[in-house]
């Protein structure tokens, strides 16, 4: 079959570091014959450094040229240009935060629908090899009684430093002030008027504890109850503790922490006799594997710890293979639109009992 004519909106860093050399290592999936940013610097660059024949600074030129579909990674709210990439027949690749607010999700969830294409959401961790893994042995645990979720994030300019990532200082002051407004209204939508320090919380919540959220959803379904939650630190940190329907606890923190170097992220499931740990790089690596942890004790009463090797594709690439199978071979998509609107529900109703507890 023929490569998918791609376009790329969206030239800042994620599409530096990972996307544009995954695609150009992937020729017999993909071919990019187009790419997008406000930024001109940044569109020009990227289409020289890849070699992409097309660049322009309005997607509606991309979504006009030969693409088949579209990879959007650009800043946030992405919603406007989703909607419109689906409506205009392209399959869609949308990264994370996929969006704020249910209205937004339910826009993009009907605008995929009407158009009877491919809408894959960038839950690339769901694709590593270490947490398909570790998933894989939770579903054969019959009593789950404590999940433990960490996430410590430092700068990220701490580990981009170490790839040429190009930024631009030429964005009109008019695209700055509507970004600024829609991502406003979007915040709104979901969770109204907040202090600034909540505010703060619900973007990180959105835009990196969003790799947590979706990875305990996909691992152990949909807690039914938001027992407690907590933003302290000024906004800077967030924990929660769920409730599963088996009875299950899930305490999931995320810290920000920017001038330590070393980044941290878990998911721990604790059963009776079997524990599971998966730990991950920041995503702003390439060539560092996740790893993931068996303990437990088996039918003779002996214990046992194993650490199982690990596939050395990245979870990026595997992601993007997998949208090709979905579009050219028909494949179900495993991260498609409509599962993040549970995501994004459940990081307004945290926002929501966080602020409904601190009433009183």
């Amino acid at each position: 079959m023929d490569p998918i004519r791609m376009g790329v909106v969206g030239c800042g860093a994620i599409a530096q570091v990972h996307h544009m050399p995954n695609l150009h290592d992937l020729p017999d999936h993909f071919t990019v014959t187009a790419v997008c940013d406000v930024s001109p610097g940044a569109a020009a660059f990227v289409a020289r450094k890849f070699n992409v024949p097309n660049h322009f600074t309005d997607y509606r030129d991309l979504l006009a040229s030969d693409v088949e579909a579209v990879l959007l990674c650009q800043s946030d709210p992405k919603t406007e240009v989703a909607v419109a990439a689906l409506e205009a027949g392209k399959h869609l690749f949308i990264e994370k935060p996929m969006c704020f607010s249910l209205q937004e999700v339910d826009a993009i969830i009907a605008a995929r629908q009407r158009a009877g294409v491919v809408g894959q959401v960038g839950y690339m961790k769901v694709y590593d090899p270490a947490y398909e893994y570790g998933k894989q042995v939770v579903e054969g645990m019959s009593n789950i009684r404590f999940v433990q979720v960490n996430h410590l994030h430092p700068n990220n300019d701490l580990h981009m430093r170490q790839f040429d990532v190009r930024r631009f200082n030429d964005l009109p002051a008019s695209v700055i002030a509507e970004t600024r407004a829609a991502r406003e209204r979007a915040r709104r939508e979901a969770i109204g008027d907040v202090p600034l320090y909540v505010e703060k919380a619900f973007y990180m919540l959105s835009g990196s504890m969003i790799h947590d959220i979706y990875g305990m959803r996909t691992m152990l379904g949909l807690p039914n109850r938001i027992v407690s939650s907590d933003i302290w630190f000024d906004g800077r940190a967030f924990t929660m503790n769920l409730e599963y329907p088996n009875g299950a606890r899930c305490v999931a923190t995320w810290v920000d922490l920017p001038d330590l170097w070393d980044f941290q992220e878990s998911i721990e499931v604790y059963g009776d006799n079997k524990r599971v740990i998966v730990s991950y790089p920041t995503g702003f690596a390439r060539g560092i594997l996740s790893q993931v942890v068996v303990q437990g004790i088996d039918e003779q009463g002996v214990s046992y710890k194993q650490e199982p090797a690990i596939d050395w594709e990245s979870a990026f690439s595997r992601e993007l293979r997998h949208f090709y199978d979905c579009i050219r071979n028909g494949a179900t998509c495993r991260t498609p639109v409509e599962s993040a609107r549970d995501d994004i529900g459940l990081i307004i109703d945290v926002v929501k009992h966080y602020l409904a507890s601190h009433e009183r």
